[in-house]
């Protein structure tokens, strides 16, 4: 059976690459029916922290990514201790000031990988290494075999960041008398203009993609198409879609380009897609970041708001500016919009307002048949007052169509 895992540290928060990786392993898995692992590799005491694991679970299931079987290495100590005893009785490793050496012995360490395909290692840096430390704790090449082993992981799936220690860690596997998992590195993801991603460019946490207010279908369907593709011109994807195609060895051996773009793209998509009523909370909480409280309004109202900008939203951090003045009667006129009301405008609007406030019905057909009727009278066209309507209702000179707006 084919048996993934995804091993996070929660020294930070879960970044692009790691969630890619983590789909990525999740996906093989589901795809073969197999079983997924999540690993908390938390044996660093002091980085460790609370906060970062609980950000680390939350973001995972926000994904839709769930798992089998978890693990946190703190409570695993005894065992990396027990196989390090091992490889000193079979002369294997040395102990030397409190801490247990591994000494590397090889001519060479051939490694088929899925995705990069044949690699062959000859050298290493150095001729040992040091797999427990002082403190008692395993170092990570060490820990990661014992574990990979003893939880039968079938396919070890991650950056290739970590090619640096295969080697070491096949090593590792053949001193212990451990069955080689299969390897699958996948390239790194790369700044739109190359190199590294920064925090101003992609290598953001998700619970910042979240908070900024993407969908978590348009993330996974982003993350999917930074180095795999399900085929054709099909940009658009869903998990369960993505189960039935998704193999390994499609993943492209050269990096991918992290771009705002068709990230965006994708986000308004599937807010475009969602049903109000599921865009509700997430709008709400965003608001909340922003100071602003949709619960005291009536839910129906709030729906019919989002409904208007819908078409018109990239991500839903956008929309507290946006939508301000159907929620709050103090806000801001935007810095272009001065010339548009002009004392005749005023005057003009005056008109209409006086009009308008005796309308029974409040409808966008009968407020569009008033508005009409007032340009006529004041001999003007619909659109020379359209302008001047919307800049006086909200402050900014685009939006939904007005008579949906003042409706």
């Amino acid at each position: 059976m084919v048996k993934t895992r995804f091993a996070p540290s929660p020294t930070g928060f879960l970044h692009i690459g790691g969630a890619r990786t983590c789909l990525f392993s999740w996906l093989y898995a589901r795809s073969r029916k197999g079983s997924f692992v999540l690993r908390i590799e938390d044996t660093d005491r002091v980085r460790s922290k609370k906060e970062y694991l609980e950000e680390i679970l939350e973001s995972l299931k926000w994904l839709g990514l769930d798992w089998d079987e978890i693990y946190y290495q703190s409570r695993r100590f005894k065992l990396y201790r027990e196989h390090a005893q091992k490889l000193i009785d079979a002369g294997k490793a040395y102990e030397k000031e409190g801490a247990v050496f591994f000494k590397y012995e090889f001519d060479e360490v051939e490694i088929d990988d899925l995705i990069k395909r044949k690699m062959v290692f000859r050298e290493l840096p150095k001729d040992e290494e040091v797999i427990i430390k002082s403190d008692g704790s395993p170092t990570y090449n060490f820990s990661c075999v014992i574990d990979d082993a003893l939880m039968q992981i079938t396919h070890v799936i991650r950056g290739d960041d970590h090619i640096s220690n295969t080697p070491k860690q096949i090593l590792m596997y053949k001193a212990l008398g451990f069955d080689l998992p299969f390897f699958a590195h996948v390239p790194l993801i790369l700044a739109e203009q190359g190199g590294r991603l920064s925090k101003r460019f992609g290598a953001t946490s998700i619970r910042q993609y979240k908070e900024l207010g993407y969908l978590p279908q348009a993330v996974v369907n982003y993350l999917l198409l930074l180095g795999w593709s399900p085929g054709g011109d099909q940009e658009i994807i869903s998990l369960s879609q993505a189960k039935d195609k998704f193999d390994l060895r499609d993943i492209n051996k050269a990096a991918a380009s992290f771009t705002f773009d068709k990230f965006n793209w994708l986000n308004a998509h599937y807010i475009k897609e969602s049903a109000l009523e599921d865009l509700y909370w997430p709008v709400v909480d965003v608001f909340a970041r922003q100071g602003l409280d949709l619960i005291s309004f009536d839910k129906e109202y709030v729906l019919k708001v989002m409904g208007l900008f819908r078409e018109r939203t990239t991500v839903l951090s956008e929309l507290p500016e946006k939508t301000r003045c159907f929620f709050n009667d103090d806000f801001t006129y935007a810095s272009d919009t001065d010339k548009v009301l002009e004392k005749k405008s005023m005057q003009e609007l005056k008109k209409l307002t006086d009009s308008l406030t005796n309308l029974n019905n409040f409808d966008k057909e009968t407020i569009e048949k008033e508005f009409r009727a007032v340009c006529d009278s004041l001999g003007l066209k619909a659109r020379d007052l359209v302008h001047p309507a919307r800049v006086a209702l909200s402050g900014q000179t685009k939006g939904p169509g007005l008579f949906e707006a003042m409706e």
